[in-house]
């Protein structure tokens, strides 16, 4: 039975203008999670027969993102029936290769990573100056370009080049292999000296005892991404949230009156938000930072400053999406997500195959898993810079100001995209990148504090 509230998935939805059928997706999205939130399957079922007759993984950019955020809430309704959940997905194959190709599309793609790159390189060869020894852990050893451009300024040092070590960590071995051939490769033609050191594991599980930091070697850290996912905890705590969420007294409703307007899709959710809840407007409306799920962050970072390293470079998303609610998540990447589907919209045709596989195999699993997981199996538990800020304050690192040499190269990155509405700004001596006014990611570096 329809529930009157939703009223009934007439065909005519279909013939709704791009902005009307916006906001109708907002709405009908917002309140299918209230109801998956408070365990009302039968009515949230409703809604997301709705939403099928308006998303679309093809269509415009609140269609695209409408699609992964319903497959989202179904999948959190199908992790309540355990048993069920794993008979749908056993014969699941998921291709290495294939997401290994879709997050190079991303890099090629969009200026975010490559300004990381930059930014990160301008700071090592800043703080490895002079220095003979050089040792580079790289957490998430998959890009060789990267390293490629640090070779090629550390070959053209006035002292020469420094012995280079670059230990490169990751779970797949092809990866690290192409890596190591790559770099190698690249080492020898300019005649530095250079070793790869590779390391095949989760981060998670590293072995600190492999990385082999040895006496005399300046060390540098670099982190792409790869600290949120340390946030994760087994409490049950928060696995009994999960089922008890539509008690909580700060569960936010929907709200009811839609009201029509033009724009891009973040100031369509403006419209149709603004009145029940506003997405933190920068990192200073985070909450603070609590204990929970931050034992093994804390753990791994004790480990880091025990190495001394002479440099750490922290990128991480600048999002606020590790709340303890469902509603307090789904708002937050709601807006987040469509700052870059607006990205991807800007940049490539909608018909692009690649683009289909970076929002679906990127964008949409990592939504998937702020969404539909809870306890030790949400990973993506992105953070704003004023929390890494606290977290490696308090584990005992110093903030190292990116310098404006660093800053105008990654300007000039910018510049080169064509596109205005790409921007960089700093803050607090580190730096934000934004699409339009909505920070997406964050760079700081940092040193051990005596």
């Amino acid at each position: 039975m329809t529930s009157p509230s939703l009223g009934s998935p007439y065909p005519w939805k279909r013939e709704l203008k791009s902005e009307e059928r916006g906001l109708c997706l907002i709405h009908l999205l917002l309140t299918c999670a209230n109801y998956v939130a408070g365990g009302n399957l039968e009515n949230a079922n409703v809604a997301l027969e709705q939403i099928s007759l308006l998303a679309s993984s093809d269509g415009d950019t609140m269609q695209r993102i409408a699609a992964y955020f319903t497959e989202a809430l179904a999948d959190r309704i199908l992790k309540a029936w355990p048993g069920l959940y794993k008979a749908l997905y056993s014969t699941r194959i998921s291709s290495v290769s294939e997401e290994f190709l879709v997050r190079k599309v991303f890099f090629e793609m969009l200026p975010f990573l490559k300004v990381a790159y930059v930014l990160t390189n301008q700071a090592i060869i800043e703080a490895m100056e002079e220095e003979k020894m050089v040792h580079i852990i790289d957490l998430n050893s998959s890009e060789p370009a990267q390293w490629i451009a640090l070779l090629h300024v550390l070959s053209a040092r006035p002292e020469g080049p420094p012995h280079l070590r670059i230990t490169g960590v990751h779970q797949q071995k092809e990866v690290l292999d192409q890596m190591a051939h790559s770099l190698t490769e690249e080492a020898e033609k300019l005649d530095t000296p250079f070793q790869f050191n590779p390391i095949v594991s989760k981060l998670e599980t590293l072995d600190f005892e492999k990385l082999h930091v040895k006496t005399g070697e300046a060390l540098a850290i670099s982190s792409v991404l790869q600290f949120h996912s340390l946030l994760s905890s087994d409490d049950d705590f928060q696995r009994k949230k999960f089922s008890l969420e539509s008690k909580n007294p700060n569960r936010v409703h929907s709200p009811g009156v839609l009201q029509m307007g033009q724009g891009t899709l973040g100031e369509l959710l403006e419209k149709d938000m603004g009145k029940g809840y506003s997405p933190s407007p920068d990192s200073t409306s985070s909450s603070p930072l609590s204990p929970v799920g931050s034992v093994k962050m804390d753990s791994f970072l004790n480990a880091f400053w025990g190495l001394t390293p002479k440099l750490m470079v922290v990128t991480e998303q600048d999002f606020n999406h590790n709340g303890s609610t469902l509603m307090e998540r789904l708002f937050e990447a709601l807006y987040s997500y469509a700052a870059l589907f607006d990205c991807l919209e800007s940049t490539m045709s909608r018909t692009s195959l690649e683009r289909m596989k970076v929002e679906k195999m990127l964008f949409g699993e990592e939504i998937k898993n702020i969404i539909a997981c809870e306890g030790s199996e949400r990973k993506e538990r992105h953070e704003k810079l004023e929390k890494w800020i606290q977290r490696l304050d308090l584990a005992g690192f110093g903030n190292v100001p990116l310098s404006y040499y660093g800053m105008l190269q990654a300007r000039r990155l910018l510049q080169g995209y064509g596109c205005d509405g790409y921007r960089i700004r700093e803050e607090n001596g580190c730096v934000l990148m934004s699409w339009q006014d909505r920070p997406l990611f964050s760079v700081s570096a940092w040193r051990c504090r005596k």
